[in-house]
């Protein structure tokens, strides 16, 4: 019996816990993509007009889309179909762009997004890439959680022999030439020499799906399970600030992390998820959806307003109600 009355009072816990009240948008705007089963699997900002998505079929089909008016209108650029689907973009610091693809792939433009030259690497899932210089990136991948790599390559995909490792890495930004950081499974690895050693910090416990940078000291991470960690010190630390194993708190799949300032931050995920926080990451909050749809990146524009992209085409421009 008092076993009984223990878990109908934790089934009434949790129970409340799910009847929040959940936060208006100020506006949402869907954009009208057509119809389609692409996946938009990440969104961009390079400046105070030009936005770039990267999508597709994983097996058939890579996907761009380009717009020059702040996310007003979207059109395909000038580029030979990959064949696979696409995901991480990089912008360097001369303004060449980048986007790493499955089985290899490896665009690039030298002029904003406008048109895109295809060259193949090692024949490997590709999830993400990043260039230091002009003619030296690292791309990194995996499947399935246990399996992973990453390589340097140039700028026409030519790689060195490529690290392999037991498990599989999602994400990877750098917060100078210097340092930064892979998110990937089981937890997040950093680097002090310019992607030529890495290794675990004392982030663990999650599938981490994306890092997000604010300068040289600062930086979140969100994980598949719903954890989110914050360090301010250059990773030599991560602060827990919601353990997505916890089983009284709701639960999120997350994909992609957005923080516009130290203050306040977004999150995307799994069923149409967004969450934000206006305390640096240590409280989260919870949006209406506007979808039901898988969401995988997000990404802010100049006017402050946020795109949100994912699933089946899915696009979105919101504006929260109650911050800037």
């Amino acid at each position: 019996m008092r076993f009984l009355i223990i878990s109908l009072l934790m089934m009434s816990f949790l129970a409340s816990s799910c009847k929040k009240d959940l936060l208006s948008w100020k506006q949402i705007e869907k954009i009208d993509l057509g119809p389609g089963t692409e996946r938009l699997n990440e969104i961009l900002f390079l400046n105070d007009s030009i936005g770039i998505v990267a999508g597709g079929e994983r097996f058939t089909k890579g996907l761009i889309l380009l717009s020059t008016d702040t996310g007003r209108t979207w059109s395909q650029p000038a580029y030979a179909n990959p064949g696979k689907g696409l995901y991480g973009i990089s912008l360097t610091s001369d303004n060449r762009l980048y986007i790493a693809g499955f089985d290899g792939k490896l665009l690039r433009s030298d002029d904003w997004g406008q048109n895109w030259s295809l060259y193949q690497s090692h024949y490997l899932p590709l999830k993400d890439v990043y260039f230091f210089t002009r003619d030296r990136g690292i791309v990194v991948g995996g499947v399935s959680f246990d399996q992973g790599f990453y390589a340097e390559t140039n700028a026409t995909g030519n790689a060195h022999p490529y690290d392999s490792s037991g498990f599989e890495l999602n994400n990877i930004e750098m917060a100078d030439p210097s340092s930064g950081y892979i998110a990937c499974y089981g937890g997040i690895l950093g680097t002090t020499d310019s992607g030529r050693h890495w290794a675990f910090q004392n982030a663990k416990n999650d599938n981490f799906t994306s890092v997000c940078i604010l300068d040289k000291n600062e930086a979140w991470a969100c994980g598949y399970n719903g954890s989110i960690v914050h360090t301010t010190d250059g990773g030599e630390n991560w602060e827990q600030l919601r353990n997505g194993n916890d089983v009284t708190l709701p639960a999120y799949r997350l994909h992609d992390i957005l923080f516009t300032d130290p203050l306040h931050g977004y999150a995307v995920g799994e069923k149409g998820i967004v969450i934000v926080s206006d305390d640096g990451g240590h409280h989260w909050m919870e949006f209406e959806k506007f979808t039901g749809q898988t969401l995988r990146s997000i990404s802010k524009a100049s006017d402050g307003s946020l795109f949100i992209c994912g699933d089946n085409l899915t696009l979105f421009r919101v504006w929260p109600a109650f911050l800037p």
